[in-house]
């Protein structure tokens, strides 16, 4: 093979490093109906004592809305931990933050509880929501976990709204370890209030 061979295949694979390092930075897109501007959409879930709850129940106080996978996910775990600091500056500015998740309630409500803060549940059964905002998340329940939490799960996602049910913030997980910190979350919600 010739220099100019291993020239040439030395190029295509340093521009197809660059062409993936740039898919993986721009990550998920963000579905239309969650971008920054929108109205929150109309959707339906199940409160943790059993009854429906829609999202315009949300109209009138602004909303942190975080879709987490649940307690078997690591850094959902790691991210309502991180979010326990914060939380009572959350509720001081008078907003409310809701928890978002496939099932059960239950085991995800004792992360919650482990770390004594009242975060709102909601139960995203049968993954209506998630598929009704884009948020699927196909096959992304580990193997060890699918007995319990079956095959298809929520994509990580951050919403700030605000009290009039305008999203102001939106941020998909480009991987599913990153999220929002907590502080930015914060930071966008105090914004959102001074709209």
């Amino acid at each position: 093979m010739g220099s100019n061979s291993i020239l040439i295949i030395v190029a295509v694979a340093v521009l197809a490093a660059l062409a993936y390092w740039r898919f993986q930075r721009a990550g998920r897109p963000v579905p239309a109906v969650l971008r920054r501007g929108q109205p929150l959409p109309d959707f339906s879930a199940i409160d943790e004592a059993g009854n429906p709850i829609r999202s315009t129940h949300l109209h009138g106080s602004a909303a942190v809305i975080l879709f987490v996978r649940g307690n078997w996910c690591p850094f959902c775990s790691s991210q309502v931990e991180n979010l326990t600091v914060h939380y009572k500056d959350i509720i001081d500015l008078g907003a409310r933050l809701v928890l978002i998740t496939p099932k059960p309630l239950e085991t995800t409500r004792r992360v919650a509880e482990f770390f004594e803060v009242e975060f709102e549940f909601w139960l995203d059964d049968g993954l209506t929501v998630t598929k009704q905002l884009g948020l699927l998340q196909v096959s992304g329940v580990p193997k060890d976990h699918r007995k319990e939490y079956g095959e298809d799960t929520i994509w990580p996602t951050a919403l700030v709204v605000d009290p009039s049910g305008i999203i102001r913030y939106t941020e998909l997980s480009k991987f599913i370890a990153d999220r929002p910190k907590p502080k930015t979350l914060l930071r966008e919600l105090r914004t959102a209030l001074d709209r």
